[in-house]
């Protein structure tokens, strides 16, 4: 492989071509299911998919097929299949994977920039989905395309890229299912919805946490009394909800206290986590947009990696019940509800945990108030399987050729509910999950950008490996 003559390839791709189809893409509105009921009237999601399918089938390789595959009822799915350019009676196959649909707007976008419009500043694309993870599609068949222009050979490789990875991924293991006989077993996984500690290494993702939403509501009127009235006699929907949470929550230390949402941390992923925080340092942090004067939960970075990759935790996502501060009376409101998020680590049954939130938010509740709390499907984490030492190696070496360092081991707090159903599904496939998610770009939030160089540079490191996977076997 002539690594110059590979990234040279790649870089030019990059800016001719994939750069100005995710800008068009960073224009489609395609939020997730989830967040956009009516996506099929809409139509943005199926405008996301053409845009994809028609970008590739103007850069197919030779023998390649690319369909949109829908079943009834469920998110479109790209289906690209390349043929092996090696040994072409091998059943082997590597399987691509990411997915088109979108987070909501979010709020606080920086002056110029905004969800739908893709800004580019100082080498970095903004916009919704450019990084989470809509260049997983061009990456992964520019990838395939830089080992053919060298003529460099490579397993029959699968790219899949769902429509509904932000809302759970509750259409993927029918489209799974449908296409078990077209995909194959596949012995190497390559996912490009991850993290990046930094832009200066290849990261690769070892476990993700799974997660569990639910609506906790807490009722204690039939409509809302003047404050001055009802304070005093009947208590605050507000102090009834923080009390239940604290039963969940140290709201001091923000340590959960149910033991139904803990898993034993496997030794190796310790270490890992303290390599990543000799590598990364302060950057564990600095990487969040915190306020003048905050704080992290820890002082020491290998403890703030374990607490957000292996350890559980509380969000609260959203709220309801509680008018803006312009429209706040002086009322006693009837209630309050809160959308509740917790990070749970590899190894925890989602049922189960769910079952003990449920049952500690529900019992007793204070003054006899009306305390419910419906949880939503949860998604299992995942722990990788151990990593051999042709796929160790091989990241090792594309990360010395085109970052200049080595390559990095790093859990990540996220949720990828795909690689948990393949881990069951291939318990013997090995898993490069990786990304351009690094520090500051914000996925999910405002202002998310894609780091360009760091897309290429991951581009040919997917490139390399992919080439190795091939000569392993």
């Amino acid at each position: 492989m002539n690594t110059e003559q590979l990234m040279r390839f790649v870089g030019e791709v990059w800016d001719k071509s994939i750069v100005p189809a995710l800008c068009e893409y960073i224009r489609i509105p395609n939020k997730s299911a989830h967040f956009d009921k009516n996506w099929e009237k809409h139509g943005h999601m199926d405008a996301a998919a053409e845009l994809m399918r028609q970008w590739c089938e103007a850069n197919a390789l030779p023998g390649m097929k690319t369909e949109i595959v829908r079943l009834p009822g469920r998110t479109p799915l790209l289906f690209i299949d390349v043929p092996a350019t090696g040994d072409k009676n091998s059943t082997d196959c590597v399987l691509m994977y990411g997915h088109m649909d979108k987070q909501p707007e979010f709020t606080g976008w920086a002056e110029g920039l905004s969800p739908w419009t893709p800004v580019i500043r100082n080498g970095r694309l903004y916009g919704r989905g450019g990084a989470d993870d809509g260049y997983a599609v061009f990456g992964s068949l520019l990838a395939l395309k830089a080992l053919a222009e060298q003529k460099i050979p490579h397993a029959r490789c699968v790219i899949i890229i769902e429509g509904s990875e932000e809302s759970g991924s509750p259409d993927l293991p029918a489209y799974i299912d449908a296409l078990a006989d077209r995909i194959g077993e596949p012995s190497l996984v390559v996912c490009l919805d991850a993290e990046c500690g930094n832009y200066d290494q290849f990261w690769c993702t070892t476990s993700l946490r799974g997660n569990l939403t639910g609506t906790l509501r807490v009722d204690v009127l039939r409509e809302g009394v003047h404050s001055g009235m009802a304070s005093g006699i009947a208590a605050s929907s507000m102090r009834i909800a923080r009390q239940v949470l604290e039963r969940v929550e140290d709201s001091v230390t923000g340590r959960i206290k149910l033991d139904a949402l803990f898993a034993k941390i496997p030794e190796d992923r310790v270490q890992q986590a303290q390599a990543a925080a000799k590598a990364l340092g302060a950057e564990v942090y600095r990487k969040l947009p915190m306020v003048e004067g905050m704080q992290p939960m820890d002082k020491d970075p290998a403890e703030l990696l374990l607490n957000s990759t292996w350890r559980p935790t509380l969000s609260t996502t959203g709220v309801d019940g509680i008018p803006s501060l312009p429209n706040a009376g002086n009322v006693l409101r009837p209630y309050t509800a809160f959308k509740l998020s917790f990070r749970i680590p590899p190894g925890v049954d989602p049922e189960r945990a769910g079952a003990a939130i449920k049952e500690t938010l529900e019992k007793d509740p204070p003054y006899g108030a009306k305390v419910r709390y419906d949880a939503d499907p949860g998604a299992d984490g995942w722990n990788a399987p151990s990593t051999a030492p042709w796929l160790a190696a091989a990241m090792s070496s594309a990360s010395k050729t085109f970052f200049g360092k080595d390559a990095m081991y790093m859990g990540v707090g996220g949720t990828i509910p795909f690689m948990g159903m393949l881990n069951v599904k291939f318990p013997k496939t090995q898993f490069l999950v990786t990304g351009v998610l690094g520090p500051q770009s914000n996925a999910h939030g405002p202002n998310e950008f894609l780091d360009i160089e760091t897309g290429k540079k991951v581009t040919a490191c997917v490139a390399q490996v992919v080439a190795e996977h091939y000569r392993r076997s």
